[in-house]
């Protein structure tokens, strides 16, 4: 069994064929996905998805590359709407500097007042960041001296400092297709550095899909073969993989019920 803690079902690649899509994640071993908001302007269209299927939960919360349109979302706005029984998480926020698609001053409000939520409602952020090492180890330092809140990095490709200091501060990191690429050499050497109790898997899709499937759509049931990428480069079998994730995973996501 594994799960697939951060997928995107409401885009519209996955629209003519959802259904098969989230029978193709069960019959690959996939018992339950997490589909993470980028707007909370469409949270209402991604609660429906969760509606329609049980083993499908989500967030709620805005992505940096969309945070100065969803300034006016407050910390108690997220934290009203995450009392949905199918919201398990807050985000995905945080800062892309890579692409710089909003402000870099939106981006930290907006990674802040997620931050709040998450530490009063006690669900994960789900941290996306990419190009903006420095910030972000800041910012979490600075906020978790506020008053701890549970976070993970999702879809980490960041340097091994970040990842020391996420652990640091009580936080996990998330492995996605990435990691099965063959010049991600450093990230699997990150990898190894992660205890085992912080590690969970991912698939961003429909991004970022894993080999065999580099180039093409990603879909959730492409998660096994991050975990598997995963179990060789820590040294386990794809079985302990699979435990070792999936604990991890109901262990951060702790509002979602086992299935």
């Amino acid at each position: 069994m594994l799960i697939d803690t951060h997928c995107h079902l409401d885009f519209p690649d996955f629209e003519a064929e959802r259904d098969a899509i989230i029978e193709r994640a069960r019959e690959a071993g996939v018992a339950q996905m997490v589909t993470i908001s980028t707007r909370v302007k469409r949270f209402d269209t991604i609660l429906s998805i969760t509606d329609k299927y049980p083993n499908v939960f989500c967030s709620v919360g805005t992505h940096p590359h969309n945070a100065d349109e969803e300034l006016d979302v407050t910390a108690d706005d997220l934290v009203r709407l995450s009392a949905h029984p199918k919201v398990v998480a807050i985000g995905e926020a945080g800062l892309d500097y890579f692409y710089d698609n909003a402000p870099r001053e939106a981006q930290a409000e907006g990674l802040r007042r997620h931050i709040a939520a998450a530490r009063i409602t006690d669900l994960p952020l789900v941290i996306h960041s990419r190009s903006a090492d420095d910030d972000m180890a800041a910012i979490l330092t600075e906020e978790s001296g506020k008053g701890a809140f549970p976070f993970l990095l999702h879809c980490f490709s960041s340097g091994p400092e970040l990842a020391r200091i996420g652990v640091e501060l009580g936080g996990y990191v998330s492995f996605s297709g990435i990691l099965t690429f063959p010049k991600s050499e450093d990230l699997r050497d990150i990898a190894r550095t992660v205890p085992r109790d912080r590690m969970i898997v991912e698939t961003d899709a429909p991004y970022l899909a894993p080999k065999p499937f580099r180039g093409k759509r990603n879909e959730p049931a492409y998660v096994t073969h991050t975990a598997e990428v995963l179990a060789q480069t820590i040294g386990v079998s794809t079985d302990e993989i699979a435990e070792i994730t999936t604990e991890n995973a109901f262990r951060i996501f702790s509002k979602m019920p086992r299935l």
